[in-house]
């Protein structure tokens, strides 16, 4: 029997690579463009890897995820809209689909129930029957169960059972979920089996992201004590993300190397404009971020933009000040000021000095990753948590509600690591302003730490509250 989770935790982990996934049973999420495949994707492999955008043909390209089911795991590929007489780029996307319709087991076909049943889906329909393999039809912006008559569009398909559900808000994933199981077990059992094997620790995955020539590449090199990613002292060399294996102390990485990301408005090429966006991408991939600035210039407002992407992403994260080398300590020493004021928003992550160069502090990045990594991923106790966060109200009360309505503060849990994400009870959650909230995400830095982890903290409407305001009436 499966163990199930609810919705919500589905795909916790996110694109984390869970060690070899080449085993994994395969299930594709295919359909015209725009149904919400990408959603769905999301939905299920946890966070936000994949673009969402209400433009057709935004996913080009085959992305891969593994969802977590219970004690099942698999891999999930997003693919881009499948229209069988398309031409052009939409043409090139069939090809890219359909490699991943072929090394699937089970494949989920996306409709939307809004729009009801195209002319494409229908074509779409019986390119699959071709297959012969299970289709699961999942008919996607199913809200509410008010919406269930759209289904009957659905069903004309001749598919047989037809999954409501809404991917941006989780309703009806668990069904779509156990049937996914149920037929990667009948129709392929090998399979199956490695999807229940117990997890191999996975490599932290460290990102390096900056601007051009911040000297993101020199430093993976010295790394690697090797020429492995083309240095040059042209802005924008490097144009792919470059994985590359790498351990320290016994811990295993995957190094990224990434294009230098700028502001949009200064992106002039196709090209450019591509690398950037793979890097952007690589965001959603890594485990702990590593922002390179040029040490001789110090953080600027476009350093500072790039660290806010990288704080609303989630990920762990480090602040790299490279090129010591180039100026004198005492000058050095200063632009460390000045960039942590320019960052004065990520106070959490460890500033490092380092040369490329030379070598000096490189060796050091290994073991603040490790570290940073390990924050992001811990869980306080129940009880523990609780204890800190009567104290740290008790020191400091939330400041009263309109009419000066008492706000009281219930209790708080911490409902997720990676990053780590708290829920705080509350009898009226709208008068709690930012600077108090800020001022509990301060507190718990200071009890607990969490360095280099960005913290989640959002404050709910107690329970009983909820309850008293759907109670029927008399």
């Amino acid at each position: 029997m499966i163990a199930k989770r609810q919705h919500k935790d589905v795909g916790r982990r996110g694109l984390r690579d869970s060690g070899d996934t080449s085993t994994l049973p395969v299930v594709s999420l295919v359909g015209r463009p725009n149904v919400g495949k990408s959603s769905l994707f999301n939905r299920l492999v946890g966070g936000r890897p994949a673009l969402v955008e209400d433009t057709p043909g935004v996913t080009r390209d085959r992305r891969y995820g593994v969802c977590e089911w219970g004690n099942f795991k698999f891999r999930v590929v997003d693919t881009g809209g499948l229209d069988p007489s398309a031409e052009g780029i939409l043409g090139a996307m069939r090809g890219q689909t359909m490699r991943a319709v072929d090394e699937a087991q089970v494949l989920v076909f996306v409709v939307d129930a809004q729009e009801g049943v195209s002319p494409v889906d229908a074509d779409v329909a019986k390119v699959l029957r071709k297959t012969g393999k299970p289709v699961l039809v999942a008919a996607n912006k199913i809200d509410t169960s008010a919406r269930d008559l759209l289904l009957a569009e659905a069903y004309q398909l001749g598919y047989g059972e037809v999954f409501p559900l809404s991917a941006s808000h989780g309703r009806g994933v668990r069904e779509l979920l156990d049937a996914v199981v149920e037929r990667v077990q009948t129709v392929a059992p090998e399979a199956a089996k490695a999807a229940t094997e117990p997890e191999v620790e996975a490599p932290i995955r460290l990102a390096f992201v900056g601007k051009p020539n911040a000297g993101k590449s020199s430093l993976v090199n010295r790394l690697l004590g090797e020429d492995r990613v083309l240095v040059h002292d042209q802005p924008g060399t490097t144009r792919d993300p470059i994985d590359t294996p790498f351990t320290a102390a016994g811990q295993a990485f995957v190094l990224v190397d990434t294009a230098g990301l700028r502001r949009r408005r200064s992106v002039d090429t196709m090209t450019e404009a591509v690398s950037a966006k793979m890097a952007r991408d690589q965001l959603a991939r890594a485990d702990v971020v590593a922002l390179v600035i040029d040490g001789n210039i110090g953080a600027t407002a476009e350093d500072a933009k790039l660290a806010s992407f990288i704080e609303e992403s989630g990920r762990a994260t480090m602040v790299i000040l490279n090129k010591s080398d180039l100026i004198r300590r005492a000058a050095f020493d200063e632009q460390v000021k000045a960039s942590k004021a320019t960052l004065e928003f990520m106070a959490h992550a460890p500033f490092l000095a380092t040369s490329a160069m030379t070598g000096r502090g490189v060796s050091g990045i290994a073991a603040a990753a490790v570290k940073a990594f390990q924050e992001w991923s811990r869980r306080v106790p129940t009880s523990d948590l609780n204890k800190t966060f009567e104290e740290i109200v008790e020191h400091r009360l939330p400041p009263s509600g309109p009419a000066g309505r008492h706000v009281k503060m219930y209790y708080i849990t911490q409902s997720a690591i990676r990053p780590p994400t708290f829920f705080v009870s509350c009898n009226n959650p709208k008068a709690v302003g930012q600077p108090y909230r800020r001022y509990l995400v301060n507190q718990l830095r200071k009890v607990y730490g969490f360095a280099g982890a960005p913290l989640r903290l959002a404050i709910r409407e107690h329970e009983s509250k909820r309850r008293a305001q759907v109670r029927p009436r008399d």
